[in-house]
């Protein structure tokens, strides 16, 4: 299905083709005229001493090519059409066109559209209305018979939608909208998948009597759909599903992806020959984990690949509260010990600020956790009691246990899961006839299920609970005698967790094995990230809709149609137009509403009894095309090369070319051959099959980068001035960065090329590690996009020394300024800059190679500012920065450009404000600490270098 066609005009013209053998015969005893040769002399007597020679046969060549010329005739007389049209619709009367547009037809919608397009199109030619009905769509879809146009016009609108078909719905409006009439054609385009009600709509569609039906249907063997994912301890399990008859077996790959699309992980995924699911594992560590924010079938582009994970997946935090106090001075002894061992490798440990409950729980829900444990906590105050209720009622977990506490209570506990008898229960010692339990094999059905407990775990005391009718409901573990070890319960969207026992080793072992670690992650994971409640708001109200998937896949904004999702209590969550698959609360919690629920089954398109014999048709991309023009073409094109050969065979090129050798010029008809085959080729179009969905097309236009450029600003370190467009302040910058470029050096290490002017809105500034920009009023103010350049270069490490064109620049915040500082403020506004400070005494700049106490230029009036590096509590500590450092920005008005400017002889070009060449040896300093620092970093601020730096300075 889905591949190309060819079909004839004129079939019988193809037995033309047994000729062929004929011609063949007729050519070779009918040679052509034999060659004669010029003059030389003594050739023509050599050949009358031989017997006259008459050619036998014509030259293999020659008779292929025109065995082919005379293929190419017959079959352009047979009117080969490819991918043909005729035959599409046949008879009268109104086309019934119903269209799948559900969530598996997101990767072939293509197509599916392009054969829908057809139909109409034939249709209109014939003069017949068209009923268009979409099985995704609402019920106030109209479906009344229009013209093709309007029927065009309703299909480039749809587009397939994330949630099930509804045939039966469609098929009922197609029938309305017919009124009793019966259409001419009967046209179904399927996506190949049987769904609930297929049969009832056959039906609806089969009492409209159609003259013909149709079913186009594509090959669903490379559908897959996400059913499942269990954040397990050990990894993140996928399970997929693929339409049952699969016999080949099947390797895809898995994406695990963040928030941001970033890939987490990759899995693959093995279907085996037969089996219709599969499994995946992600094994990655638990944090990377937690940042999973959706998995997909890598390159599918439907909404059943695609698997959305919800808070429930991520890093949970636990509140722990405990009874005693003494968890400081003896924490081996502490019933707090050994669940936070437990539980901190995975999650995300709060303890209570205060002993007193009343105050301690209340502001521990506060904090919203996913789960709460009390060890031993017998009475509570009513305050820690009610939010503790609500807590629960709003989707978190409260896990408890056991101890002398909760023993001595009396009365029912509304926050234990089962009613217990008062004090507990001792196995083994002097005075008890029992020994201590050990631990049953953890029950199938329990959420501890497959966790394996050591034979040396026992349990010496327990609380007892009472017998009831659904207290083996609610036993999740149990001792070997039958008496519960762990009970549960759910309370409102929440569950309460008891643990029969104590946190600590006093009553049982447990808590020192590995099991236990196992039994809490497993509740941890079965708790909700955000403690269930997103704003006040519990399981059981109403979620906004947050992000939600389209057609092809993808996590978009939600549409008008789309509403508040209302979470069921028991069994799968319905998707529905309005509630598709999606992300349903806030950024901060939301709930994931997934296409395939658990155990979905993919069941293949069956037959269908439309009411008129169907006739089965795959979809395919292509339009008709004719080939006799084509190949007419190609045949005109090896008459001509045979009219060529013929007049070489008879001696018409002899004079031209007289000086070839015999071996180049037998070698001319296969090159001639050859380049018929080459024309032969280039005439006939080329029958590209369907692409794959989701296959991206090629760009259109390519950036082409100047090579040579690119070469010289990367053998060697550059420094960048930013062209003006002011001639004289160019030159400067020109001239300034180099002497600034001799003296670096001259003095470091370093080496730099000369100085390059840089277009900001056109050339590639990646290159150069420095860039000076002389501001001056005077020049043109770049465009928006100019400096949105310039703004991710500096976001990218680039660093950009602004020099103002003005004497003093005493501060950036002030009412009064210069035009030089106006201009300056406009091009700062488009910029995304960080808060700007003079360089402090104790920044890198004025260590990074020279000590210096400023930066002076041609002028010293002005500060260097660079970003603030904000400073602890304390006013002390410098904490270390991205970037290693460096300050993206710098800005200056002391005209750095002028006091490094030299002229070809080296001869400085302009004076300095003081007579003392101090000024421009610090000038020069301050430009090589300025290198230094941009290509260094901030490495001067390691303590290391402290101690040569104060021996330096005599101290």
């Amino acid at each position: 299905m889905g591949g190309l066609a060819l079909s004839f005009g004129a079939p019988l013209v193809l037995a033309g083709l047994l000729a062929l053998p004929v011609i063949w015969w007729l050519l070779k005893l009918t040679p052509p005229r034999p060659q004669t040769e010029t003059f030389p002399p003594l050739r023509i007597l050599q050949r009358v001493l031989k017997s006259e020679e008459t050619p036998s046969k014509s030259p293999w060549w020659l008779t292929l090519l025109r065995l082919l010329l005379a293929a190419l005739i017959i079959l352009a007389l047979a009117a080969p059409t490819l991918n043909p049209r005729e035959g599409l619709l046949s008879g009268s009367g109104p086309l019934a066109l119903l269209v799948d547009n559900g969530w598996a037809s997101g990767g072939d919608w293509d197509a599916r559209r392009e054969a829908a397009e057809e139909l109409i199109q034939r249709a209109g030619d014939q003069g017949r209305p068209i009923a268009l009905a979409f099985t995704a769509e609402a019920a106030e879809d109209d479906a009344t018979p229009a013209e093709a146009n309007t029927a065009l016009e309703r299909l480039a609108a749809a587009e397939p939608r994330p949630i099930p078909t509804d045939r039966v719905a469609a098929a009922d409006r197609l029938v309305t909208a017919l009124a009793g009439e019966s259409p001419g054609s009967l046209v179904f385009l399927a996506d190949g998948l049987d769904s609930e009600g297929t049969e009832a709509a056959a039906r609806s569609l089969a009492a409209l009597a159609p003259g013909e039906a149709i079913v186009y249907a594509p090959n669903v063997d490379g559908l897959v759909g996400l059913t499942g994912a269990d954040n397990s301890t050990e990894a993140l399990v996928v399970q997929a599903v693929r339409p049952e008859g699969g016999t080949l077996a099947a390797s895809l790959a898995l994406r695990a992806l963040d928030s941001q699309s970033r890939e987490v992980g990759r899995a693959p995924l093995e279907f085996a020959e037969g089996a219709a699911t599969a499994e995946a594992r992600f094994a990655i560590p638990v944090e990377l984990r937690n940042d999973i924010a959706r998995i997909e079938v890598e390159g599918a582009s439907q909404a059943g690949a695609v698997r959305l994970v919800d808070d429930s997946f991520r890093r949970r935090r636990v509140g722990l509260v405990s009874g005693e106090s003494a968890d400081v001075a003896q924490p081996l002894l502490s019933p707090l010990y050994y669940i936070s061992r437990a539980l901190e490798p995975f999650a995300d440990i709060v303890r209570a600020e205060s002993a007193d409950l009343g105050e301690a729980i209340p502001a521990l829900v506060e904090r919203r956790p996913s789960m709460i444990v009390l060890a031993d906590i017998g009475v509570m105050p009513e305050r820690a009691q009610v939010a503790l209720q609500g807590f629960v009622e709003g989707g978190g977990y409260l896990v408890r246990f056991a101890g002398p506490r909760l023993a001595a209570t009396t009365g029912d506990d509304p926050l234990v899961p089962v009613r217990l008898r008062a004090g507990e229960r001792q196995l083994g010692g002097a005075m008890s006839w029992s020994e201590p339990q050990t631990i049953a094999p953890m029950a199938a059905e329990t959420p501890f299920a497959g966790i394996e407990v050591p034979a040396d775990v026992t349990v010496a005391r327990q609380l007892l609970a009472e017998p009831s009718a659904d207290l083996p409901e609610r036993t999740w573990a149990s001792l070997s005698d039958g008496t519960p070890l762990v009970t549960a319960a759910n309370v409102g969207a929440g569950s309460i967790v008891l643990f029969h026992v104590t946190a600590e080793a006093t009553w049982s072992n447990l808590p020192i094995s590995g099991a236990f670690v196992d039994m809490l992650r497993r509740i941890v994971t079965l708790s909700r990230a955000s403690g269930g409640t997103t704003d006040g708001r519990t399981a059981a109200d109403s979620l906004p809709p947050y992000r939600v998937l389209d057609g092809q896949g993808r996590l978009v904004g939600p549409g008008a149609e789309v509403q508040p999702l209302e979470p069921v209590a028991e069994g799968a969550q319905p998707v529905t137009r309005q509630n598709p698959p999606g992300l349903y609360g806030n950024e901060e919690g939301y709930m994931a509403l997934n296409l395939l629920p658990a155990g979905a089954e993919l069941r293949r398109l069956p037959g269908l009894d439309l009411g008129a014999p169907v006739e089965a048709r795959g979809y395919g991309g292509e339009s008709a095309l004719n080939l006799a023009p084509w190949l007419f073409a190609a045949a005109l094109v090896l008459f001509a090369l045979d009219a060529l050969a013929l007049l070489w065979l008879n001696g018409a090129f002899s004079r031209i070319g007289g000086t070839l050798s015999r071996r180049r010029a037998t070698a001319l008809p296969a090159v001639a051959v050859l380049a018929a085959a080459g024309l032969l080729l280039a005439a006939v179009p080329p029958a590209h099959a369907q692409e794959a969905p989701g296959t991206p097309a090629p760009p259109e236009t390519a950036v082409l980068l100047d090579v040579e450029r690119a070469i010289l600003a990367t053998e060697s370190t550059h420094f960048a001035y930013v062209e003006t467009g002011l001639p004289a302040v160019d030159d400067v910058a020109r001239a300034g960065l180099a002497g600034l470029s001799q003296y670096v050096a001259a003095k470091t290490a370093l080496e730099p090329g000369e100085p390059m002017a840089v277009d900001i809105a056109t050339d590639e500034l990646a290159f150069f590690p420095l860039i000076y920009w002389p501001v001056d009023p005077a020049a043109p103010m770049p465009e928006e996009a100019a400096i949105s350049r310039i703004d991710a270069y500096m976001k990218q490490g680039g660093t950009v020394l602004f020099d103002v064109a003005d004497e003093t620049l005493a501060g950036l915040s002030g009412t009064e300024v210069s035009a030089g500082q106006r201009r300056l403020r406009d091009i700062l506004a488009d910029l995304d800059i960080p808060p700007l400070e003079p360089v402090p005494a104790d920044h890198v700049l004025t260590k990074a190679f020279y000590i210096l106490e400023d930066f002076p230029g041609r002028h010293t009036g002005s500060d260097l500012w660079v970003e603030s590096l904000v400073q602890d509590a304390d006013g002390t500590a410098r904490p270390a920065r991205g970037g290693d450092g460096v300050s993206s920005i710098m800005i200056t008005s002391n005209d750095f450009a002028s006091a490094w400017a030299v002229d070809e002889q080296g001869l400085f070009l302009f004076p300095t404000d003081s007579a003392d060449p101090a000024q421009r040896e610090f000038a020069y300093r301050a430009g090589v600490n300025i290198v230094m620092y941009v290509l260094t970093g901030n490495y001067k601020a390691d303590q290391v270098h402290v101690p040569a730096l104060l021996e330096r300075l005599g101290q």
